[in-house]
């Protein structure tokens, strides 16, 4: 399937992206590429493959999953299904002193035979057991309901109510239920390292996680020491706190998009 069908445009839009696939296959893609997937978009990705410092390679592929569609301006959204691509730029194994480093980028968003750049950096990671966690009901009695009438909570800690409610943090109402996640505000908490978003009124896929969420959830071992926000602008570095690296196969990420001149 063509990008231009994972991407929901209306008739009028479909001409743009098959133009906007031919500079990107003629390597010219021009900044009103780049407006179709605006920065600060944010998006859910489930990790398809294992980082890990003792095996991992510099110049090694590494791709995800966007895990619910994702809304863009003009009626336009990015389907559930396409990939997010990218690679590992340099990998440091654990010694005596000091923990691994893993940097990687991912900087292409790709959907059979097209692709679209990208600029990204890492808002949160979180391990398989939290994303698998945060999908199941709170309640036990809920498991015997459908699915779309659970209550679950979300990594960040906000409470989602399917079958009609909201999501909430607290007693504040930050969004609502979507198929395979939720459309929510983001926000920042105070002190945070992560921004909030400058269009205030703007809902966005953030899958199984809150609003707010920022840095490593179920990673004791791991931090975050680059996002990608600064230079270099695009690479992440993970580290853990001692001896290997390990980030599996079916974490979560939310991957920030940010177009630069860098």
């Amino acid at each position: 399937m063509s990008l231009s069908r994972r991407l929901r445009y209306p008739d009028g839009i479909r001409r743009f992206v098959r133009v906007c696939a031919a500079l990107v296959a003629l390597g010219a893609v021009q900044s009103a590429c780049q407006t179709a997937i605006p920065s600060g978009t944010i998006l859910p990705v489930s990790l398809r493959s294992s980082l890990n410092s003792h095996k991992t390679k510099a110049g090694e592929t590494i791709t995800g999953r966007i895990t619910q569609d994702v809304p863009l301006p003009a009626g336009l959204k990015i389907r559930r299904g396409a990939r997010v691509v990218g690679r590992v730029i340099a990998v440091a194994p654990a010694t005596s002193t000091g923990g691994a480093r893993i940097t990687l980028k991912f900087d292409t968003l790709q959907s059979s035979k097209h692709s679209l750049p990208v600029v990204t950096n890492l808002r949160a990671i979180a391990s398989m057991m939290a994303v698998h966690d945060a999908q199941l009901p709170l309640n036990g009695p809920d498991r015997g309901t459908s699915e779309s009438a659970w209550t679950t909570d979300q990594i960040g800690g906000e409470v989602v109510y399917r079958g009609g409610g909201p999501v909430t943090n607290g007693e504040q109402v930050v969004g609502r239920p979507a198929p395979y996640g939720v459309l929510v505000r983001v926000s920042s908490k105070a002190a945070a390292k992560c921004r909030g978003d400058a269009d205030g009124n703007r809902l966005q896929a953030l899958w199984v996680f809150s609003s707010d969420a920022c840095g490593a959830y179920d990673f004791p071992n791991l931090a975050i020491v680059h996002a990608g926000r600064s230079k270099p602008v695009g690479a992440i570095t993970l580290a853990s706190h001692e001896g290997d690296l390990r980030v599996p196969a079916g974490s979560g990420m939310l991957l920030r998009t940010e177009f630069s001149n860098h």
